[in-house]
């Protein structure tokens, strides 16, 4: 079996089980439950959000981790459902266990479906913290939905965005060696030595 065609194989098995593993890491179909980056209100019914420091990390994302405590914090809530937009929204953070407030917002309307909170000096300490949501109806039951995260344990590297930069290390090689005699030439050799091993 020649060189290039195992070359080739091994770059479509890779491919493959990389892309497989992009498309399902929120669940892969809609409505699953898989997505830690949502508060659920009612059963099929959620709120997505998203976390970012843009001081100390413009250009990342956060969930469940929150890398720095020191740092302003904005949290990002998008709800889809229009029967929410017609209800007021009340945020708490708190820091758990302990349950002391570091942050509150009186319930207030927003149409748009979007909201964004802003913590200007990040959060005390290292720790533990419970985002609380409760949704207030003009009329019925208050709803309530609760997420926790983690701030102040230093930013690290998820294992999709490891695949990421694996994927493109790789297919820069892959390139490299189809355009390049003399890498070809090199890895070759290196593969026909691996051979008599």
């Amino acid at each position: 079996m020649n060189t290039a065609l195992i070359l080739r194989k091994g770059l479509l098995t890779f491919l493959g089980l990389f892309f497989s593993a992009a498309l399902w890491a929120h669940g892969g179909a809609a409505g699953t439950d898989t997505d830690q980056c949502k508060f659920e209100l009612e059963p099929n019914h959620w709120i997505h959000y998203t976390a970012y420091q843009p001081k100390a990390f413009p250009a990342e994302d956060f969930c469940g981790s929150i890398p720095a405590t020191d740092s302003l914090i904005q949290l990002v809530f998008d709800y889809q459902d229009m029967r929410y937009r017609n209800m007021a929204v009340e945020f708490e953070v708190t820091k758990e266990p302990e349950g002391t407030r570091v942050f509150f917002e009186p319930a207030k309307k927003h149409k748009s479906g979007t909201i964004m909170l802003t913590l200007p000096n990040g959060v005390p300490d290292v720790g533990k913290y419970l985002i609380h949501i409760t949704l207030v109806p003009d009329q019925g039951e208050r709803l309530d939905a609760h997420m926790s995260f983690v701030a102040g344990k230093g930013q690290t590297t998820s294992t999709s965005g490891l695949l990421l930069y694996a994927f493109f290390a790789f297919a820069g090689l892959y390139v490299l060696y189809l355009s390049s005699a003399g890498f070809k030439n090199v890895v070759d050799k290196a593969l026909g030595k691996i051979k008599e091993v």
